[in-house]
C-alpha cells in the first residue's frame, strides 16, 4: 500500500490538474476552432493510451460487453466534452470548472429518480441550496462571460458524464482500468472523426500560437491520461466520500487559478453564487462525511 505522504501527493496533483483543466481547455480554443481542439485532443490521446497498456502489459479484452464498457465510457469523454468545448466560447474557466462541481448533485437526482436510493433530508437541501447558487451565478454575470447558454451547455455536459458513469457500472463488464480508458478513448476518437466533415471549413491552416499548443498537450497528457492514473489509485486507496470532496476544493482552486493567469473579473452576485453552491455541495455531503469520521475513529479505537 502506497504512503500516506504518497497518497497525500497523488490527491493533491488531482485537485491541481482537475482545477487547471478547464483553463486549460479554454486556452486549447483560443487559435483553434473549438470542435479542432476537441478532435486533436482524443487523435493525439489514442496512440499515447495504446502505448501505456503497452508498456503496462495489460489485456486489452475485445468481446461485445467490453465494447457496451467502451461505449458508455465515451460519453464521459466525448459525450460530455462537446459540450464543455462550445460552453468555452459563454463561460470562463472558473465557471467551467463550478458546473462540474455539480456532477454529485446529478448523480443524487439520477440516482433517486432512476434507479429509485434514498436520499437524507440534509442531501435533499443541499441540492436545493446549490440549485439556488446555480441560480445567482446564471442571472447574475450575464455581463461578465458567464452566459445562460453557457450553463445550459454545462449542464448537459454534467448530465452526460454522470449518466456515464451509471451506465459503466450497470454494465460491470470488470475491465482493467487502463483498457476502460483506453478503449473508451477509442470510441471517443471514432466519433470525434465523424465530426470532422462538420467542421472542415473551420480546419487550422496555420500553426496555433505556442501558447494554444501547449493547452492543448496539457489537456491530452494531463488532463486526459495522468489524471486518470491518479484518479484510479486513489479509489483503491481512500475512502469515497474523501476523493467525492474534491468537488468542493476544485473549483474553488479554478476561480482562483482564472482570476490570476487569465483575468477573469467576476461581479460580487458570482462570487455569491458561487460560494452558495459550494455551501450546498457541502451539505450534500456533511452525511457521509459525518460517517466516515465516525467510522475512522472506530477503526483507531483499540477493541
Amino acid at each position: 500500500m502506497p504512503s500516506k505522504t504518497n497518497i497525500m501527493m497523488t490527491y493533491a496533483l488531482l485537485v491541481f490538474i482537475w482545477a487547471t483543466t478547464p483553463l486549460a481547455i479554454v486556452w486549447s480554443v483560443s487559435d483553434l476552432h473549438m470542435l479542432w481542439a476537441l478532435v486533436l485532443r482524443f487523435l493525439i490521446a489514442l496512440p499515447l493510451a495504446i502505448i501505456l497498456l503497452l508498456l503496462l502489459k495489460v489485456k486489452f479484452p475485445n468481446h461485445l460487453q467490453a465494447w457496451h464498457s467502451y461505449l458508455a465510457g465515451s460519453f464521459s469523454l466525448i459525450g460530455s466534452q462537446i459540450f464543455t468545448y462550445i460552453a468555452t466560447a459563454y463561460l470562463s474557466s472558473g465557471i467551467i470548472a463550478l458546473m462540474f462541481g455539480l456532477t454529485p448533485i446529478m448523480a443524487g437526482l439520477i440516482g433517486r429518480f432512476v434507479f429509485q436510493l434514498h436520499l437524507a433530508r440534509i442531501q435533499w437541501i443541499g441540492m436545493t441550496v446549490s440549485i439556488f447558487g446555480l441560480g445567482i451565478i446564471c442571472f447574475g454575470g450575464e455581463t461578465q462571460h458567464v452566459h445562460p447558454l453557457g450553463i445550459i451547455l454545462m449542464l448537459f455536459s454534467v448530465l452526460t458524464y454522470t449518466m456515464s458513469i451509471f451506465w459503466v457500472k450497470k454494465v460491470n463488464a470488470q475491465i482493467e482500468p487502463v483498457a476502460q480508458a483506453t478503449g473508451s478513448i477509442l470510441v471517443s476518437t471514432i466519433a470525434a472523426l465523424c465530426i470532422v466533415p462538420f467542421i472542415w471549413p473551420y480546419v487550422p491552416t496555420s500553426l496555433p500560437s505556442l501558447k494554444s499548443i501547449a493547452a492543448l498537450l496539457y489537456t491530452v497528457i494531463m488532463a486526459s491520461l495522468i489524471a486518470m492514473f491518479c484518479y484510479f489509485k486513489l479509489v483503491q486507496n481512500i475512502q469515497a466520500t474523501t476523493l467525492s470532496l474534491t468537488t468542493v476544493m476544485t473549483p474553488m482552486i479554478a476561480l482562483l487559478i482564472g482570476a490570476l493567469l487569465n483575468q477573469e473579473a467576476f461581479s460580487v452576485m458570482v462570487f455569491l453564487g458561487a460560494l452558495v453552491l459550494l455551501s450546498g455541495l457541502v451539505l450534500y455531503f456533511y452525511r457521509d462525511l459525518k460517517a466516515s469520521r465516525a467510522l475512522a475513529r472506530k477503526i483507531k479505537t483499540p477493541s
